[in-house]
């Protein structure tokens, strides 16, 4: 049988294993002395916190990137509550705004009715106006069932802006103050002057100004801005002293021959929300 080592090679190991131990033994011995760690556990710490830090590193940029994509989704789900809340915020302003405008409108038609003493009053609200004749009619929800007949003045803020001129069973058309269509009813209108009443028509519109406009007016007498202007009666349709608006200004036509009055109107003919039609308790008699 060979032998499984030789002789040479028991004493290399044995030397090898005697020097290890050495090593070890020496290495304790200077670990001790100076408070160091051992060669061997150093050099082993050393491999494990190299090992520790290369695998921390893609761990440490994960970590960040979770928290990068929290934080993003954090402040999508905060940015659209935030919008949430300016929409509120927003609607909730047009709602007021609304119900002021309301408010003032129905505080200006009860003024409206303790004023109008020979008349029983209907209230109603414009359902419908059409762009292409803004400034010529507009449709309110009261009709026949209401009482409502071809002809009665309709009121709204503070003084006339037109009269009924079509009857439906639950609806009506009215014909503003402000139509200047050449087939229009004109309006007939006074102005209480300084030394005596002025009567007219109301011939044309300013839409730019919203002001009536009272033209061809060749009478002497004075009339100053600030001067009030009334429904005549003249024509037999609408009833006198129904308040129109008050004089703006005083100018003269292009020849130099006439007068021109240009009126502000008592009420927001291109703001008609709510109106009061009067119903004349005389004629009901």
């Amino acid at each position: 049988m060979r032998k499984i080592f030789s002789s040479r090679a028991v004493v290399t190991i044995i030397i090898s294993l005697i020097v290890i131990v050495g090593l070890i033994a020496g290495s304790n011995w200077w670990a001790k002395r100076t408070n160091t760690p051992p060669f061997f556990q150093r050099f082993s710490n050393d491999l494990a916190g190299g090992v520790s830090r290369i695998i921390s590193v893609p761990t440490t940029a994960i970590d960040r990137s979770a928290n990068s994509i929290g934080n993003l989704l954090d402040t999508f789900e905060e940015n659209r509550e935030l919008k949430s809340k300016i929409d509120e915020f927003a609607q909730d302003k047009v709602r007021l705004q609304t119900v002021e405008e309301e408010n003032k409108t129905l505080k200006n038609q009860l003024k409206l009715k303790a004023t109008l003493t020979d008349y029983k009053t209907v209230s109603a609200v414009t359902i419908s106006r059409s762009p292409t004749t803004w400034q010529s009619q507009l449709v309110i929800n009261k009709g026949l069932k209401s009482g409502l007949k071809k002809g009665m003045p309709v009121l709204s803020g503070a003084g006339i802006i037109g009269r009924i001129s079509e009857v439906n069973t639950t609806n009506s058309k009215v014909a503003l103050i402000s139509d200047t269509s050449e087939d229009a009813n004109r309006f007939a209108i006074t102005i209480k002057g300084g030394n005596g009443d002025v009567n007219g028509i109301v011939t044309d519109f300013n839409r730019e100004k919203n002001q009536l406009i009272m033209s061809q007016v060749t009478s002497e007498n004075q009339i100053k801005a600030g001067d009030l202007v009334e429904t005549s009666g003249l024509g037999g349709v609408i009833p006198a002293g129904l308040y129109v608006g008050k004089v703006s200004s005083v100018t003269r036509d292009d020849y130099g021959l006439s007068k021109q009055i240009n009126i502000e109107p008592a009420a927001d003919l291109g703001n008609v929300t709510t109106v009061v039609v009067a119903v004349s308790q005389i004629g009901a008699q």
